[in-house]
């Protein structure tokens, strides 16, 4: 490494002033579980989607599971969902007791293959799980004529695309129901977080009811349960910390695409054009909100493995990730019978990929850096 070069990180939030008076000022209140940030936070997330009802849970993952018992989604149904995802998407699937179904991606978007969707749908489907790729939205227009060609309710995971768009219209504004993360590896954080984002108001009550043990009140004021719910509620120290954060979306996402926009420029001269990412839809510049810059390795002209290379990349004082491994090959899936061969695109994604630091604590200078490390240990791993 460099003498004195500093560390640059895979993912971090960026955290201000205004983000650590907001929690002092919760914890001074005493009131630190949910209360009237959580009320208003989702009040301005609404406001971000347009009007739309949207209820904050502890994470994505839970406002998934939350969306599927929503939907009636359990045994004897099944769901598809696009492979290049963390494994919550389908886990949360299996955990309701419905069948998770993987569908291949596209491999340079690496978002759903609707025709692979196609191939796989059958009387039991009942929904389809979309990821919106490292930020950049499905084609949202052809989910949406496909999910009505097939009667299927579309649970959108958005859980990298706070801040994206598609045809100027905010992912989450529109369609079917939508999830965030407020991961602090997202653009914006509540420390741990996400959000449901559903059409009708009706539902966003029903997910407080299934967000929190199932309990409703009675008119005389005593508490019934009519489901076994969760315990997914939102602390209001989060909330405080997520609502200074909203307003610095725009520009956190502005910084990204300067940031995404520095690599691709780069590394064009490094790698080729089909092992970088997807850099947005045509006319929608500003739709790709970047939560993650994710090249894939040329490693059959390579010397060294995956790994090597990611020890290399550390040794130059640089966090790199695997985002995503193949979630069909994991353990739980291949007892289902999944196995090599039955998603290509996923699975070539899965063994070349590599995820390189963007976020807004590291500089244009930083980017130049990570470039020129990486330049100079596949030229390494070439001569080997």
């Amino acid at each position: 490494m460099t003498p004195n070069r500093k560390t640059i990180a895979f993912a971090a939030p960026s955290l201000g002033e205004e983000e650590f008076a907001a929690a002092d000022a919760v914890l001074r209140s005493g009131w630190i579980a949910s209360g009237p940030n959580v009320t208003a936070l989702e009040g301005e997330l609404s406001t971000y989607f347009g009007g739309r009802p949207t209820r904050l849970l502890t994470s994505e993952t839970a406002a998934l599971e939350v969306a599927l018992q929503l939907l009636g989604i359990g045994p004897g149904d099944e769901v598809l969902i696009g492979a290049q995802t963390f494994f919550s998407s389908a886990n949360m699937v299996e955990k309701v007791g419905a069948k998770a179904v993987f569908v291949d991606v596209d491999l340079k978007s690496r978002n759903i293959d609707l025709a692979d969707a196609a191939r796989r749908v059958t009387a039991k489907t009942k929904a389809i799980i979309p990821t919106h790729y490292a930020g950049l939205a499905c084609d949202m227009d052809a989910l949406y004529a496909f999910a009505k060609q097939h009667n299927l309710r579309v649970i959108e995971d958005a859980a990298l695309a706070i801040g994206s768009s598609w045809k100027g219209k905010a992912i989450g504004s529109f369609g079917d129901v939508a999830l965030f993360s407020f991961h602090p590896n997202k653009n914006i954080t509540t420390i741990e977080g996400g959000a449901l984002v559903c059409n009708e108001i009706a539902d966003a009550k029903r997910t407080e009811v299934l967000r929190f043990h199932g309990i409703s009140r009675r008119p005389d004021q005593t508490r019934d349960v009519d489901f076994p719910g969760g315990k997914f509620n939102m602390t209001d120290v989060s909330a405080a910390i997520g609502r200074a954060q909203l307003k610095k979306l725009d520009a956190f996402c502005h910084y990204r695409r300067q940031l995404a926009a520095r690599y691709l420029t780069r590394l064009t001269a490094i790698l080729d054009d089909s092992l970088l990412p997807h850099a947005g839809h045509v006319g929608d510049e500003a739709g790709h909100s970047w939560n993650l810059f994710a090249i894939r390795l040329p490693l059959d002209q390579l010397k060294l493995c995956r790994a090597e290379i990611m020890d290399a990349m550390k040794a130059h004082g640089i966090a790199t990730s695997v985002s995503y491994e193949s979630p069909h090959l994991t353990s739980l899936f291949r007892k289902q019978g999944w196995k090599e061969g039955d998603l290509p695109n996923t699975e070539l994604i899965a063994d070349t990929t590599l995820t390189l630091p963007l976020h807004a604590g590291i500089t244009e200078a930083d980017v130049d850096y990570v470039c020129d490390s990486l330049a100079s240990v596949l030229a390494e791993a070439s001569a080997r």
